[in-house]
């Protein structure tokens, strides 16, 4: 199928690893130019080196996204370069093992940090290429969720701020003036995904037989999901073949979660 994104600028927060780096690598094969930023400058160096191998532009900004004057010079990079952003992947984020599991031993700026790494870097993000998105009549924002922005679960300021994230997506595809201009806003809701130097991979490698024991027990399919898993569906959604597709929390978890 031709998603007919070939020539489109996009840009990917948190790229250069684990969900973000198989979203970019999947978009710069479908002849996407892509921009990626991160704070580990090692990692944006050779995921650069795999995005050029698509013969596609792709530039790589260090940045990290609680600092909002980073932000805005992930954003300035590329408008400098490229002059226009038509797809945004929001998938910096995490804080799903931050603090501790009672709540009353958990600092306060456990939860600051968690929701602004997750939704106000989206938010931030959002409202510096929207105008861009409008001006070209076409733009594709996906944010990169989790099964507990769907549902309850998991430690409680990640369960909030994944929620808030899932809450501005929908509200954004509702409203009339940018879904006229062409734009869609999605969010992707992944479950139990392994990457390499994470928490289920330490988990994994600390006791396997146990590991092996959750895996049976917990998922349907018996197995985690897969990085590239989840890029192949954030790439059809960017695609002009989902133009009908918005406000949507699209769950990528084998199962895993219980909601409808």
């Amino acid at each position: 199928m031709d998603l007919g994104i070939r020539g489109k600028y996009a840009l990917v927060s948190g790229g250069s690893h684990g969900i973000g780096r198989s979203i970019a690598l999947t978009l710069a094969r479908e002849g996407c130019n892509v921009a990626i930023c991160a704070r580990n400058t090692d990692h944006i160096t050779q995921t650069l080196e795999e995005i050029r191998a698509e013969d596609v532009a792709c530039l790589g900004i260090a940045a990290d996204v609680l600092i909002p004057e980073d932000i805005e010079k992930v954003v300035k990079s590329i408008i400098d370069a490229w002059g226009t952003v038509h797809i945004l992947i929001n998938n910096v984020g995490g804080g799903g093992r931050w603090g501790s599991k009672f709540i009353e031993a958990t600092d306060e700026k456990v939860w600051i940090d968690v929701y602004n790494k997750n939704t106000l870097a989206t938010i931030r993000f959002i409202t510096k290429v929207i105008s861009y998105m409008r001006k070209q009549k076409w733009g594709r924002i996906v944010t990169i969720t989790s099964l507990y922005g769907r549902e309850g679960g998991g430690r409680p300021w990640f369960n909030v701020a994944k929620t808030a994230q899932t809450a501005l997506m929908k509200n954004l595809a509702l409203k009339y003036d940018l879904a006229r201009d062409g734009i869609t806003f999605n969010s992707i809701a992944p479950g139990g995904i392994m990457i390499p130097d994470t928490g289920w991979d330490y988990e994994q490698k600390r006791d396997p037989a146990r590991f092996a024991k959750m895996l049976d027990e917990k998922f349907p399919l018996g197995r985690l999901g897969t990085p590239e898993e989840v890029a192949q569906v954030v790439a059809f959604v960017c695609s002009e073949q989902a133009s009908l597709l918005t406000g949507a929390a699209i769950p990528v978890d084998g199962g895993e979660s219980k909601s409808f």
